[in-house]
């Protein structure tokens, strides 16, 4: 992957935990403490270990990193969807749009990595 597609995943990826962060500042009260502190592991992971990725000091601690970061995103779609039934905000949608996005683009780039190993 070029680096310019690179640094502006790791951006987007990064934006996306802010995002999340400034969502859970909204809803501290109608929220238990918990679910905000799983919402906001998970989504910052995301960006956290895709950087630890882009500094992987082998292919396989990359794959590792960027295998976390998917599951990650996982975790926050599914945090984002518990948070969503317990406030019954409907602007979530862009979130947990984004995070199905993530989990796609971190699959897309599995898959490549699963590809190049095969041939």
């Amino acid at each position: 992957m070029n680096n310019t597609l690179s640094n502006q995943l790791e951006d987007r990826f990064l934006q996306f935990g802010v995002e999340v962060i400034k969502l859970t500042q909204q809803y501290t009260k109608q929220l238990p403490c918990s679910v905000i502190d799983q919402v906001i592991r998970s989504s910052t992971s995301i960006s956290a270990n895709y950087s630890e990725a882009q500094n992987a000091s082998s292919k396989a601690d990359f794959k590792n990193k960027i295998f976390i970061a998917k599951k990650e995103a996982s975790e926050t779609r599914y945090w984002l969807t518990i948070v969503s039934e317990l406030i019954d905000e409907t602007s979530l949608g862009p979130l947990k749009q984004e995070s199905q996005e993530i989990l796609l683009i971190l699959q897309k780039i599995i898959n490549t990595l699963r590809e190049k190993s095969a041939t």
